[in-house]
C-alpha cells in the first residue's frame, strides 16, 4: 500500500497506510528511511551471542534481554536464555515487570542478572504517567529480588519522582528488598528525534533534563539508606 504522501513538496509517511512491508527502507536512494531491526530465530541469536564468547570471557559480561518490554516475547526470551546458559554465557534481563508473576518466574530461571525499571512508589502518580497501577510491579520486584540478583534502575524525571519523598520511598523499597544498587538514570532527550520519524508528538518538550547538582542530590538521599547507588552521569 503507498503510505507516502506529499504536502507542499515534502514527502511525509503516512503512518496510518504502512503495512511495515519496509519497500520504501530498500528503495530510498538517500537512506533516510532504515530499517533497524529484523526478525531472527532463537538459534540465530544464540549463534550471535557465542560469536562474542571471547568479549564476555575478558569482560565479564554476557547476553542482555531489554526493548521495549522483552517479557511480551517471553517464550523466545526464555528459549534464548536457556540455551544461552547451556553454553555457559551470563543472562541479564531489563524489564518494567509488569508482567504475570507465573509468566515472569519461568523466565527467571535462566537469568542471572535483573535490572528492575520502577518508575514511581507513589500508585496513583504512576497510573496517571503510565496508565497502569504500580501494584503488580512492586510485588514482582519484591519476589524478583528474593531470587536472582537485582539492580533497580529509576529514569529520574524532573516533577515526576525526583523530589525527597520519591527518592527515600525508593531507597526505602530497595533497601528492604536487599537489592545490590540503584541506578539513577536523569531524563534525557535522545529519543525526540525518533518521535519525529515516527510521526508522532514529544509530549516532553517543556519537560527539562535534571541538573548535574540536582543527580549529585538525589544520588547522596538513596545513598544515605546505606545502598549502592550508580547515575547515568
Amino acid at each position: 500500500m503507498e503510505a507516502i504522501t506529499v504536502v507542499d513538496s515534502v514527502k511525509t509517511i503516512d503512518w496510518n497506510k504502512c503495512n511495515l512491508c519496509l519497500e520504501c527502507a530498500r528503495v530510498c536512494p538517500s537512506k533516510a528511511i532504515e530499517q533497524v531491526g529484523k526478525y531472527m530465530t532463537v538459534e540465530e541469536v544464540v549463534a550471535e551471542a557465542e560469536s562474542d564468547r571471547l568479549f564476555y570471557h575478558n569482560s565479564g559480561g554476557g547476553v542482555t534481554f531489554s526493548g521495549g518490554e522483552p517479557l511480551l516475547q517471553w517464550e523466545f526470551v526464555r528459549e534464548v536464555a536457556a540455551q544461552c546458559k547451556s553454553h555457559g554465557i551470563h543472562t541479564a534481563l531489563d524489564t518494567s515487570g509488569y508482567v504475570r508473576w507465573d509468566t515472569m518466574e519461568k523466565v527467571l530461571e535462566y537469568i542471572d542478572l535483573v535490572l528492575y525499571d520502577i518508575k514511581n512508589m507513589d500508585s496513583q502518580k504512576h497510573e496517571e504517567w503510565t496508565g497502569v497501577s504500580n501494584a503488580l510491579i512492586l510485588d514482582n520486584a519484591a519476589r524478583t529480588a528474593s531470587k536472582v540478583r537485582t539492580w533497580i534502575r529509576v529514569p529520574l524525571m524532573p516533577g515526576y519522582n525526583d523530589s525527597e519523598s520519591d527518592l527515600n520511598r525508593l531507597a526505602e523499597f530497595s533497601a528492604r528488598l536487599g537489592v545490590e544498587k540503584v541506578s539513577l538514570l536523569p531524563y534525557h532527550r535522545w529519543g525526540e528525534q525518533k518521535y519525529g520519524r515516527l510521526g508522532m508528538g514529544y509530549t516532553l518538550e517543556e519537560v527539562e533534563p535534571p541538573t548535574d547538582e540536582h543527580v549529585q542530590w538525589a544520588k547522596e538521599i538513596v545513598e544515605s539508606h546505606g545502598i549502592g547507588i550508580t547515575t547515568g552521569r
